[in-house]
């Protein structure tokens, strides 16, 4: 059994964060819902816990709150944001509202480096979202660090190894964070730094092999990274029990069933099996135009498919879905504190009980990076573990408005050429991803000499490394003129380009 360090989850969207910069650490990692008892870290190897940031504030009638043996497990903690809050509360400190709410960058000043800031500069830039402030140090503590804001922004107590600090850590925008972290891990729970991606292979197949036994399992083929990598983990650990599906919904980019085809059942030897399916989900979906209605509809249909594939198939006791936890985390509440819903998502939303299959998502606690390595490490090719995301609900998502055959072909070919482009210029491979827009306005513009009163479509690219943030990307100017010029020319029904300059957050990466 490896170390673990514990990461209590008290709905907090940075949660998964934290446990991914621990594994960045080569340290394991693993999420516990926050009132996991005491008895089962200590059986499972925990080393050190960590108590996640969160919504919720200590004064709040329901507020989640851990068991107090956690506190008597002899293993270092380290409190973040809501969880220095927590360790104030509980162990005899003083807790009190805020006059105002710090949120947003802030200036830590470290007045006793430690073990928690060794090799770390005294002044650091970071990252702070709280209303609750401590104004009494519990028992056994001191201060270390302060802020404009507050005195106690990071307290330690030595004997006990225990940490609490009021910034987030975890998030780019805190300066050293990493090393903070690191500095937890290794300077005071003492981790081995021996955690791989070989490692989370080889702890997955053995999982899904437990799981599965001789069971058959039917999975959800897109072509894309997660479902790719998906389908290569599970073929490892169970072989030719497993059956991909690849429905065509009717929401695809351009040739994208012909590629897929070609590549899973040409090259990689998968039973493939192909559902033309895009004259249901297209009149299902006539006249919609919220979006979080069409990503239900195209969720449910995407179920009743199944449910009729595995009549063909045969018996499968598991569905296997290449959820990846960006997905997971704006889509779910957590436990009995939810962190605030983004979107719904039709891999995290459930599946009917009369389906009577079990889920199986050996991808579930990985960002985008962390899958792109296993696929890497699984031998599948660059085009693949390295194409950019394309969202499950397709096109679906990608047309503003009412979804009609004519706006999904104009978005193909509009994207289809952005796609060319971005290839052609490298550009593709340095960003994290590139896609067009159909927006439901016209515009008048001129082809030749001709006036053209026509559909706008708008050009989103960003650059990301988790997906939680993103930024939009710098194209040269160059190639935007030539993206603009080649999609007004030649996409019949475009008469204007856009150019998307909006960041996450406050913006989602995708437009709905």
């Amino acid at each position: 059994m490896p170390q673990t360090i514990a990461v209590l989850d008290f709905g907090s969207q940075y949660t998964q964060v934290i446990a991914r910069r621990i594994r960045e650490c080569q340290v394991f990692s693993k999420i516990y819902h926050f009132s996991t008892p005491p008895q089962v870290l200590r059986d499972e190897g925990v080393i050190g816990i960590i108590l996640s940031g969160g919504p919720s504030s200590v004064f709040e009638r329901r507020a989640p709150v851990p068991d107090p043996g956690i506190f008597k497990l002899g293993v270092p903690v380290l409190g973040i944001c809501y969880g220095l809050h927590l360790m104030g509360h509980m162990l005899g400190g003083k807790v009190v509202k805020g006059t105002r709410r710090e949120y947003g960058h802030g200036t830590l000043q470290v007045t006793r480096r430690g073990r928690l800031f060794a090799g770390v500069p005294a002044r650091l830039r970071v990252w702070n979202s709280h209303g609750d402030k401590l104004t009494g140090v519990p028992p056994g503590f001191r201060p270390i660090g302060r802020t404009e804001n507050s005195p106690y922004a990071v307290l330690e107590d030595l004997k006990r190894g225990f940490y609490a600090i009021q910034f987030h850590p975890e998030v780019f925008h805190t300066e050293h964070g990493t090393d903070i972290i690191r500095n937890f891990l290794v300077g005071i729970c003492h981790a081995s730094q021996d955690w791989t991606t070989k490692d989370f292979i080889r702890h997955s197949v053995d999982a899904i092999r437990a799981a599965v036994g001789k069971s058959r399992v039917i999975l959800g083929l897109s072509g894309g990274v997660d479902s790719s990598v998906a389908a290569a983990l599970i073929h490892k650990a169970i072989g030719r029990q497993l059956t991909c599906v690849f429905v065509d919904n009717g929401l695809l980019r351009k040739d994208e069933r012909a590629a897929v085809e070609s590549l899973y059942k040409r090259n990689f030897k998968i039973d493939l099996r192909v559902v033309d399916a895009a004259s249901l989900f297209l009149r299902r979906l006539k006249g919609v135009d919220e979006p979080e209605r069409k990503r239900k509809i195209i969720g449910k249909t995407f179920i009743e498919v199944f449910e009729k594939s595995l009549k063909k198939i045969g018996h499968a006791d598991f569905l296997a879905q290449g959820t990846l936890y960006p997905d997971i985390i704006e889509s779910v509440a957590i436990g009995d504190n939810p962190a605030a819903l983004i979107k719904s998502h039709h891999n995290v939303g459930g599946l009917p009980a009369r389906m009577r299959l079990k889920l199986l998502e050996p991808l579930k606690e990985l960002f985008k990076d962390e899958v792109r390595r296993v696929g890497s490490a699984l031998g599948l090719p660059r085009e693949v573990v390295w194409r950019q995301p394309f969202p499950g609900p397709g096109l679906g998502v990608r047309v503003v408005g009412p979804i009609t055959p004519s706006n999904l072909e104009i978005l193909r070919s509009a994207d289809a050429i952005l796609q060319e482009e971005m290839m052609a210029s490298g550009w593709y491979w340095k960003v994290w991803q590139s896609f067009c827009v159909f927006l439901p306005v016209k515009s008048v513009g001129v082809v030749g000499d001709e006036r053209n009163y026509a559909y706008v479509i708008a050009v989103r690219v960003v650059e990301s490394i988790d997906a939680m943030t993103a930024d939009w990307s710098r194209l040269p100017y160059d190639l935007v003129q030539k993206i603009s010029g080649r999609i007004t020319n030649e996409v019949r029904g475009v008469s204007r380009v856009v150019y998307d300059i909006s960041s996450k957050p406050p913006a989602t990466i995708e437009w709905e």
